[in-house]
């Protein structure tokens, strides 16, 4: 298998870090070589049509299954009290959390400063690796916007590594490990709890504009065959829980499919600019949508507003 990083988003990917790993032509997907365990991971219904129909295969060393009973896990803040705070009419902006001094991870060092009824918003700060520790987000998927300092996602898909002017997206239910790259790091996440992201239809607009689906990066396969006492904490029902395993659950030594964590070069949005009079609307700059039942209307828009540099000589010959 090439070694290069898989790119297009929503398209259908196949990846392996052992040659051979893969199940070709008539060969169950049940059927596989190297002793490994076969698990279908859903971000859909099962019965969803093929165009939104998420789903990926993963072949990994042992089940998931393989681990003890989930308990609660204490947290300054993930635990059910998003909504102890009044609601205001005020407009609202944050600005980036202090940079920690004791030792924190990402996932201790997450703040929720808002939510509704399709996802949470919260803030980050971290100084410190996540070791021996996993996470997985049962609610909904998660956009990490970094402000600050460089991050590696360790996934059960493989390694993305994301900086400030970049995002990555971790499915509903994708196994996870973060890395601190530099001395801090903080940002901003999205918790969608509703339709997963998706580029936004273009319109009037036509082929060409926005974000483009070949610059949306995922995972070429990589596994950890570790051994050894490692928590494994998910959200669930806006609690927190964790349960303990005798290894690491990144253990997915090939998969295929289309449902993967990704990150996008925000530098590499095209975007739309008026060159007569008036504004469009701010849709132009949407990156990743959450689409409603209500056509035309979101749950969740990730917009931006880039540098905007307007040229026309020798775009048409």
């Amino acid at each position: 298998m090439s070694k290069n990083v898989l790119t297009g988003f929503g398209n259908q990917f196949q990846t392996e870090a052992v040659a051979g790993t893969l199940p070709q032509g008539q060969n169950s997907p049940q059927q596989v070589a190297h002793g490994l365990y076969a698990e279908q991971i859903n971000g859909s219904a099962f019965t969803a049509p093929r165009a939104n129909n998420l789903r990926s295969w993963f072949y990994r060393i042992l089940p998931s299954v393989v681990q003890s009973d989930f308990a609660p896990r204490q947290h300054a803040y993930l635990n059910g009290e998003l909504n102890r705070g009044k609601p205001t009419p005020q407009q609202l902006r944050w600005s980036a959390l202090p940079l920690p001094i004791a030792a924190t991870d990402f996932i201790a060092g997450l703040v929720p400063y808002a939510s509704n009824a399709c996802g949470n918003i919260m803030l980050y700060a971290c100084n410190q690796s996540m070791t021996d520790h996993y996470f997985y987000d049962a609610d909904g998927e998660l956009l990490i916007v970094p402000e600050q300092g460089a991050l590696c996602f360790k996934t059960e898909c493989g390694k993305l590594m994301v900086a400030a002017n970049e995002i990555i997206v971790i499915p509903r239910g994708i196994k996870f490990q973060v890395e601190c790259l530099d001395r801090h790091a903080r940002g901003y996440l999205v918790e969608n709890t509703e339709a997963p992201f998706q580029l936004p239809q273009l319109g009037p607009i036509g082929a060409n504009g926005l974000a483009n689906p070949r610059d949306f990066i995922y995972p070429q396969a990589g596994f950890e065959d570790k051994q050894g006492k490692v928590t494994l904490s998910c959200k669930f029902q806006q609690q927190l829980w964790h349960a303990e395993l005798d290894h690491s659950p990144l253990d997915v030594v090939a998969w295929h499919g289309n449902y993967a964590p990704y990150k996008y070069d925000l530098t590499r949005f095209n975007t739309v600019n008026t060159v007569s009079f008036d504004h469009p609307d701010p849709s132009i700059f949407t990156v990743l949508t959450s689409p409603s039942n209500t056509v035309g209307t979101a749950n969740i828009d990730f917009v931006i507003f880039p540098e905007r540099w307007v040229v026309a000589e020798q775009t048409f010959r």
